[in-house]
């Protein structure tokens, strides 16, 4: 069983622009696509079930990497995405922000006429996961949004998320059937939300003697839950900082791409062709896809890859992440039919940066590395909600 986990996640409101829900959408299928290639259906669940791997996928989106927009932007990306391919890809993806939440029964019984599941097991699971975060845990957070992720084997996972308007906060509740023992008893992977402090908790541990008692629920404390928690603490701050990231990690990652490549650089021939910036870009999406749970403990670093389309920590690189999408997209596809160069060239970028990190000695601060992204951002075609990234004053003078 998962220890619960929890994390600060500020509240924001606003929109995702097309041009970027269309690029979310795409690279979102082709990273799930080669997570079902190289390990099965079920570890797609086990990723979504896991709060620090998610807010690093909604990162390397292009997502603002620390709000609580990522929950709802992530998973309506996917759901568009996956679910014309779910008959392929054995993956469904039911429910979604306010009035689509409620949706997710009928969604449910429309999978299991097509899989042959039992749709009302998986109707009250749905139900029993909503019930519990929004009325068993009284913890002061009104749910919105409920995602139910199934697997044509009958594996499934919950994302879903409540707020609290008094202080502009969120939090998110993940759920993973292959950890759940007791509805009514610690079912979750992880919880991710400011420390309320004392709360309501009908599903803790110690709450079995009020379980059993009756209406004897209101004396409870979850001290287990306290105890044991992952703290993800994400701060309210919009800027990429040097304390948010692990700076050997990113570090061992931009010289991966631009420096002097390692003596086993040719194993990655196969990506003959894809520049320098978006090797980069390539390395950390590697990593969202390879990587073991212990490399998320930073998701902030995850937005070098695609930047965040409020512009932190830069412009969102239009041709980086065109070019991102197309690489992953032809290697999923060759694999297809056999052709598995492309694939292990790409999973090989993650392997190097990872021995590397050995003997990598971290230098300089993130403030550096923006500074030049943002510069740079006119040449990849960078882009926020507030327009197009233009070149410095002085290369316009160049320029016109």
């Amino acid at each position: 069983m998962k220890r619960s986990g929890s994390a600060d996640l500020p509240l924001h409101y606003g929109y995702v622009p097309q041009w970027l829900a269309e690029r979310m959408a795409r690279l979102g299928l082709a990273i799930t696509e080669t997570i079902i290639s190289e390990y099965g259906k079920a570890e797609v669940l086990r990723r979504l079930s896991d709060p620090f791997w998610f807010q690093s996928l909604g990162a390397v989106m292009g997502m603002d990497w620390h709000s609580s927009g990522i929950t709802t932007s992530v998973m309506g990306a996917l759901k568009r995405a996956i679910n014309p391919h779910a008959k392929e890809l054995g993956i469904y993806i039911c429910g979604g922000k306010g009035k689509s939440s409620k949706q997710a029964p009928a969604e449910l019984l429309s999978v299991a006429d097509a899989t042959g599941l039992d749709g009302n097991t998986l109707v009250r699971c749905s139900k029993l996961s909503a019930k519990v975060d929004n009325t068993a845990i009284q913890d002061g957070f009104q749910l919105y949004t409920h995602n139910f992720i199934v697997s044509s084997d009958g594996d499934w996972a919950v994302v879903q998320q409540g707020m609290r308007t008094g202080d502009a906060t969120a939090r998110r509740y993940h759920w993973h059937s292959a950890n759940i023992r007791s509805f009514v008893e610690e079912p979750h992977t992880g919880i991710c939300g400011i420390n309320q402090g004392d709360i309501l908790n009908m599903v803790a541990s110690e709450a079995q003697p009020s379980r059993n008692g009756v209406m004897l629920l209101s004396q409870e404390k979850p001290e287990t839950i306290m105890r044991e928690a992952i703290h993800m603490r994400l701060p309210a701050h919009h800027d990429v900082r040097n304390e948010d990231v692990d700076l050997k990690r990113l570090g061992t990652v931009l010289w991966l791409a631009h420096e002097q490549r390692p003596a086993d650089f040719e194993d990655l021939l196969l990506l003959e062709g894809v520049g320098p910036r978006t090797l980069q870009s390539l390395a950390l999406v590697s990593e969202v896809i390879h990587g073991t749970p212990s490399r998320f403990k930073d998701p902030a670093r995850f937005s070098f890859a695609h930047g965040g389309k409020d512009g932190h920590p830069f412009p969102v690189p239009i041709k980086v992440y065109d070019e991102t999408i197309r690489t992953l997209q032809t290697a999923v596809q060759k694999s297809r039919i056999g052709e598995q160069d492309k694939q292990q060239a790409i999973h090989k970028l993650h392997q190097i940066a990872e021995r590397a990190e050995k003997n990598f000695v971290a230098a300089g601060s993130v403030d550096k590395v923006i500074e030049q992204e943002r510069k740079d951002s006119w040449k990849y075609g960078g882009r926020t909600v507030f327009g197009k990234a233009k070149p410095p004053d002085d290369v316009q003078l160049k320029l016109f």
